[in-house]
């Protein structure tokens, strides 16, 4: 009985790559080329390990909805307060932007970019939207029981509305926006908290 060939590379490992190449380039500017090159391989063993650029891409979205979920969690968890959190989670953003040149968000690079044109990608995008959305969730929740937002409006609406603003400030600063600029739209968003 024949085992088949070993894999000659690390699929963990390539799938990163690949997600560094769509993340900085968007899907469709990424080449095939592009990607053999990232990660390493051969056609062959691209096709036979990941099918296609498409199926492959969306590997890439959940690869990095789940990195950066995982990565909010932990934040939030090693937060001193939820609402220390929110505004760390604002003020990285507003770092970016001194640093210039940004690949954004995987996710709402992609929800730009096919809007609601593949059912597929716009099905990951609105998974990689609602588990961001949820650990703003499970900070308003926090912030609101230790006393340090307001509970005039509910955790699930200010949640939306910082996902929103998120989402709108991460687009602004891939667009070239200052980071004075962006401090004040933070400024504004966080004054909604109180």
């Amino acid at each position: 009985m024949s085992v088949g060939r070993p894999l000659e590379f690390e699929p963990e490992k390539a799938l990163q790559a690949a997600m560094e190449v769509f993340w900085r380039q968007g899907y469709e500017a990424t080449s095939l080329q592009d990607l053999l090159k990232a990660m390493k391989l051969s056609k062959s063993s691209f096709y036979q390990s990941f099918g296609s650029k498409h199926q492959l891409f969306e590997m890439c979205i959940n690869r990095y909805q789940d990195m950066v979920t995982a990565t909010m969690i932990e934040a939030l968890n090693h937060s001193s307060s939820a609402r220390e959190f929110i505004l760390n989670s604002f003020y990285t953003v507003a770092k970016e932007a001194r640093k210039g040149k940004t690949k954004g968000c995987l996710v709402l690079n992609s929800a730009n970019e096919f809007s609601q044109n593949d059912p597929v990608i716009a099905a990951c995008v609105a998974s990689g939207i609602e588990n961001f959305t949820n650990v703003f969730l499970l900070a308003v929740k926090r912030a609101q029981s230790e006393g340090t937002i307001s509970t005039n409006k509910t955790a699930e609406a200010l949640a939306s509305y910082l996902m929103s603003s998120m989402s709108g400030i991460k687009t602004l600063v891939k667009a070239g926006t200052s980071e004075t600029k962006v401090k004040e739209i933070i400024e504004i968003v966080i004054s909604v908290l109180d």
